[in-house]
């Protein structure tokens, strides 16, 4: 475990690597949620509109 955190901490490269998948966990989540969120608001009536 020590030799993960000092790889992920220990230098600007292992924490700029943690940001950039911190970032793109967190735009999926948003987008996947933003369309779950349109899904379930959308009128079924103008499906086709």
């Amino acid at each position: 475990m020590a030799f993960w955190l000092d790889l992920m901490f220990g230098s600007d490269v292992g924490l700029m690597s943690m940001i950039v998948v911190i970032a793109t966990a967190l735009l999926i989540s948003f987008y996947a949620g933003y369309f779950i969120y349109k899904v379930m608001k959308s009128d079924p009536d103008q499906a086709g509109r």
